[in-house]
């Protein structure tokens, strides 16, 4: 088991992501960084992290943990949020993320009609991340 949202959960994340034929066919035309924010909650997840993932048309060449005031995440073609039970659910298969996103449970940040045509790949980008044998800091 990995704990959530810590570099070693990315690095696992970044293994699986580049292991996808599936992810690689549909993510070809993106380039730029994708970033999550999963918001903190007290009692739960005390403090805010950033993951920021380098996607470039279909590989991802990094996933790390950055802070929220980086200049990377304010200038990302891509922010998805959510405060951390949100993440939970998703990495869970407990929430589909197409569904999370049309009905505003997860916020994003970027270019509607990106997100649109990409739609599959993101969708893909929460499944890979339900893979990953995952330990949250609030499970008992």
């Amino acid at each position: 088991m990995v704990q959530f949202a810590t570099q070693e959960w990315l690095d696992e994340y970044r293994e699986r992501i580049n292991s996808s034929p599936v992810y690689r066919e549909a993510l070809q035309s993106w380039e730029g960084t994708i970033v999550y924010l999963f918001e903190a909650e007290e009692g739960l997840f005390p403090r805010t992290r950033c993951a920021l993932l380098d996607v470039w048309r279909g590989e991802c060449r990094g996933a790390r943990l950055v802070e929220e005031a980086d200049a990377l995440v304010a200038n990302a073609p891509l922010l998805i949020r959510a405060p951390y039970t949100r993440w939970k659910q998703l990495v869970r298969r407990e929430l589909d993320p197409v569904r999370a996103l049309m009905q505003g449970l997860l916020r994003f940040r970027g270019d509607m009609r990106t997100i649109v045509r990409n739609v599959r790949a993101q969708s893909q980008l929460f499944t890979l991340a339900g893979e990953i044998p995952t330990e949250f800091p609030d499970d008992d």
